[in-house]
């Protein structure tokens, strides 16, 4: 139950990464800016109301739960037209969660497959270039055991920024080896960084949307046999 319900997770999560950019490409860059403003007001507000008493530093409190994502939409407006699309990846901080949360490597390997399968159709890659990076990302992560370091919304950036660059560098370097046109990896690695920085601008809101889904799916504990009510 659990592993399809981050199939569909990740699928619709694949979807809306696919449409993102015809939401995008209208934004202003006057708009965008406003939104990631008030995004950083709004959580340093809850930065200072969640503050422990006698607690003197607010950065150590400042989540940026609506900043990252904002300063995404922001960096898009006004720099896509220089750095390309900066479009995060919304489906590979899934799979790390999946993967730092030791999943059965089996089950969890074949989510990755069928959602890095999804991505090879819908995009324009070859088939099989998301399949194996995606597969393999997850079982790097999970051999990696960074459950505890991924427990805070800045160390979830962190992780999923380092993941993107490392899957980023898979698919470049595939593409050099594999690729029939030589130009299309020195065309892509430009936009490498800016997309590991979108992704992990976004990180922190879809392990949110996974430990949902893997709170919900948790099995119910068990009553003991012959256990009589108080």
């Amino acid at each position: 139950m659990r592993n399809v319900a981050f199939l569909v997770s990740g699928l619709v999560l694949l979807v809306l990464q696919a449409n993102l950019f015809r939401a995008l490409d209208g934004l202003r860059p006057d708009v965008a800016v406003a939104v990631a403003v008030l995004a950083i007001l709004v959580d340093l507000t809850r930065g200072l109301q969640g503050r422990a008493p006698g607690h003197p530093r607010v950065v150590t409190s400042f989540r940026a739960d609506f900043t990252l994502p904002a300063t995404v939409l922001a960096a898009y407006a006004l720099l896509h037209g220089h750095l390309g699309r900066p479009i995060p990846a919304l489906v590979l901080p899934l799979i790390l969660f999946m993967g730092v949360h030791e999943y059965s490597l089996p089950r969890g390997a074949a989510v990755a497959f069928v959602l890095g399968y999804a991505t090879d159709v819908l995009g324009i890659a070859p088939v099989g270039l998301y399949t194996f990076t995606y597969v393999a990302t997850f079982v790097l992560a999970r051999a990696a055991g960074v459950r505890l370091a991924a427990q805070t919304a800045w160390m979830q950036v962190l992780l999923v920024g380092a993941f993107a660059i490392l899957q980023s560098t898979m698919v470049l370097v595939l593409l050099a080896i594999f690729g029939r046109d030589a130009w299309v990896p020195r065309s892509l690695y430009p936009l490498a960084l800016p997309h590991a920085l979108a992704t992990a601008a976004i990180a922190p809101a879809v392990f949110r949307l996974a430990q949902a889904v893997h709170a919900a799916t948790a099995s119910a504990p068990r009553a003991e046999p012959g256990g009589a009510a108080p």
